[in-house]
C-alpha cells in the first residue's frame, strides 16, 4: 500500500507556501477535546471530506474531521488548482506565439519567466486555501483534528491520544500518485503531480511517462513554456479511455506544439548518467534510448488506504481499488461510508463532491441515493479540451446498445472559424429509436464548459431534438449543439412526411 507521503514543509519555502500551510496545516493547531460521541467522523479533508463535514455540520450534526497532511487534499494542493493555473499560463504563451496568424506582431517573441509562472500559481493557491482551512471549518462547528487517524474498533477512530466514537463515519482519504516498477526509476528520481508544482526552474528536456489526462495536460503546458517534451505511453494510443476520434485530434494538437509522442512503448530501465537521465524502452521489437533532464510520471492514482487499520473496523478494501462500497456508498461495515478517490474508479473532484452529498443523505437520514443514478461528465484540459459524458460509441457497442451518432465539426461553426479553433467537433449519441441522449464527446477550446448542457439533457431526459428549440447566443461555439439538434430533426422528415407537407402546402397556396 505504500507509506504516507511527506509533504511538509512545502517547497519552496516562500511566503505563499507559508500562507498555504498556515491555512491547511497550521503548525500551532491544538486538537479539540473529543465529544462523547459524534454523529459523523470524517477521515480526510479533501473535496469529499470537506463537503461531507460542512454539509453535515450545517444540518446540525456533531462532526469530527481528521486530516494528517494538508486540508484541501489533492485538488487544492497538487491537482485542479495548481495545474489549471499553469495550464492557463501555458495557453497565454501559446496565444502570444500564435498571434501572427491573427495579424498581431510580437517583435520580441515569447519569453516565458517560468519562475514567475510558478510564483503566480503558488500565490493563487494560497489565496484560495482559506476556503479549505482548519479555521474555517472550526468556525462551521466542526471539530478539526490534525494528525493520523486509524480505526481501533468498528465505531472508534483514534487520533493521537484522542478517541473519537461515532454513530457513522466516512472515509475520504483520496488517492496517491501511482508508482511504476521500472528498474532504476526510483534511483534516478522523478516528479509526479504531487511534486512538480515545487519546481522553480524549467528542465530543458522532459519525458512524461503516461499518455492519460494528467500526462497530456502536463506535457503540453511544459512544452509551451519552452521545454523539449516527449510522451512515452505503453498503450497503442494516448487517452486510451477517451473517444478514439478525440484522441486523434489531441495527437495533432500535441504535434503542432512540437511534442513527441511514443506509443506502444515498454520502458525497460532508467539510468542516471552524469547530469541526465537515460530511458531505455522497447517499441515494435526495437530498443531505443531517450536522454532527458527530468522525468514526470503521470500514470494515474491509487487509493490512499495505508495506515487506516481498516481491518479493525471490519472494512473491506483492495490496495488498488480502494474501499469496497455498495451503490449507496456503504462499506462492509454498515456504519462506515466512503466517498471520492478512495473508493471510485473515476477520480474527479466534481464526482467526489457528488458522492459526498450522497453520503450525507444516506448516512444521516437513512436516504437511498445511489451512485449509479449520477450522470458524470469529465474533461481533459489540453488545448483543445476533451469533454465526455455518458457512453462512447465503443462502450455502446460493447454493451450491445443500438445508437445513432450525430457529429458537428467545428470547421462549420462560425465562432470556431472566427476563433481559429476549427480542429474539433461535437459528437452526440442517441438511442436508436428516439432522440434520447446516451452520451457525448466534445473537442473544443472550452469543451469543459459546453458539456454541461448535454449533461443536463441526459440527467433530465431532454432529447436532442429539443435542443434545436433552445436559443443559443450567436456566435458561440456552443451553437454546434443547436446544429446537432437540427441534424436530428431533419432525420424525422421521412419521404412520407415530406409528401404530406407538400400536399398540405400546395392545398393552402
Amino acid at each position: 500500500m505504500g507509506a504516507p507521503r511527506s509533504l511538509l514543509p512545502l517547497a519552496p519555502a516562500d511566503n505563499h507556501n507559508r500562507r498555504l500551510a498556515e491555512q491547511v496545516h497550521p503548525g500551532g493547531w491544538k486538537n479539540p477535546t473529543p465529544a462523547p460521541r459524534y454523529n459523523l467522523v470524517v477521515i480526510g479533508a479533501g473535496t469529499a471530506g470537506l463537503v461531507i463535514a460542512a454539509g453535515a455540520a450545517g444540518l446540525g450534526a456533531k462532526v469530527a474531521l481528521v486530516e494528517r497532511e494538508l486540508m484541501g487534499g489533492d485538488c487544492l494542493n497538487f491537482g485542479c488548482v495548481p495545474s489549471k493555473a499553469i495550464i492557463r499560463a501555458a495557453r497565454a504563451a501559446a496565444e502570444v506565439r500564435d498571434a501572427a496568424r491573427f495579424g498581431i506582431r510580437v517583435p520580441d517573441g515569447v519569453r516565458v519567466d517560468f519562475g514567475a509562472v510558478m510564483e503566480r500559481m503558488r500565490r493563487l493557491r494560497a489565496d484560495l486555501s482559506a476556503n479549505d482551512s482548519a479555521a474555517r471549518f472550526a468556525g462551521l462547528g466542526v471539530d478539526v483534528f490534525i494528525g493520523d487517524a486509524r480505526f481501533s474498533a468498528r465505531d472508534t477512530v483514534v487520533v493521537g491520544e484522542a478517541m473519537l466514537r461515532f454513530r457513522r463515519a466516512a472515509i475520504a482519504t483520496g488517492a496517491r500518485a501511482a508508482e511504476l516498477p521500472i528498474a532504476g526509476l526510483k534511483e534516478a528520481g522523478y516528479l509526479t503531480n504531487e511534486t512538480i508544482f515545487s519546481l522553480t526552474e524549467l528542465p530543458a528536456r522532459i519525458a512524461v511517462i503516461g499518455g492519460g489526462p494528467i500526462g497530456c495536460e502536463l506535457a503540453q503546458a511544459l512544452r509551451r513554456f519552452g521545454a523539449a517534451v516527449t510522451i512515452i505511453e505503453v498503450a497503442p494510443r494516448i487517452l486510451i479511455r477517451e473517444d478514439r476520434d478525440a484522441a486523434v485530434r489531441i495527437v495533432r494538437a500535441l504535434a503542432r506544439d512540437g511534442i513527441g509522442v511514443q506509443t506502444g512503448a515498454n520502458i525497460l530501465s532508467v539510468e542516471r548518467r552524469g547530469g541526465e537521465k537515460l530511458i531505455r524502452f522497447e517499441c515494435g521489437g526495437a530498443t531505443a534510448e531517450l536522454a532527458v533532464d527530468e522525468i514526470v510520471v503521470g500514470v494515474g492514482r491509487v487509493p490512499a488506504v495505508a495506515g487506516l487499520n481498516l481491518e479493525a473496523a471490519g472494512v473491506a478494501y483492495d490496495p488498488l481499488a480502494g474501499v469496497t462500497v455498495d451503490d449507496y456508498l456503504r462499506s462492509s461495515n454498515r456504519q462506515i461510508y466512503a466517498a471520492g478517490d478512495v473508493c471510485s474508479q473515476y477520480k474527479f473532484t466534481h464526482l467526489a463532491d457528488a458522492m459526498a452529498r450522497i453520503v450525507i443523505r444516506n448516512a444521516l437520514f437513512y436516504g437511498r441515493a445511489r451512485v449509479s443514478g449520477l450522470t458524470i461528465p469529465w474533461c481533459t484540459y489540453t488545448d483543445p479540451e476533451v469533454a465526455q459524458v455518458g457512453m462512447s460509441e465503443a462502450e455502446a457497442e460493447a454493451r450491445g446498445i443500438a445508437i445513432r451518432t450525430f457529429v458537428q465539426e467545428l470547421g462549420a461553426v462560425d465562432r470556431a472559424i472566427l476563433d481559429g479553433a476549427t480542429d474539433g467537433f461535437v459528437k452526440v449519441h442517441v438511442a436508436a429509436a428516439s432522440d434520447r441522449i446516451v452520451g457525448a464527446t466534445m473537442v473544443a477550446s472550452h469543451a469543459g464548459e459546453m458539456i454541461s448542457e448535454i449533461t443536463l439533457a441526459i440527467a433530465k431526459g431532454i432529447g436532442l431534438g429539443a435542443i434545436a428549440d433552445v436559443i443559443h447566443p450567436y456566435p458561440t461555439q456552443a451553437e454546434a449543439l443547436r446544429k446537432l439538434g437540427d441534424q436530428y430533426n431533419r432525420t424525422r422528415l421521412t419521404p412520407r412526411v415530406k409528401r404530406i407537407f407538400e400536399r398540405w402546402l400546395a392545398w393552402t397556396r
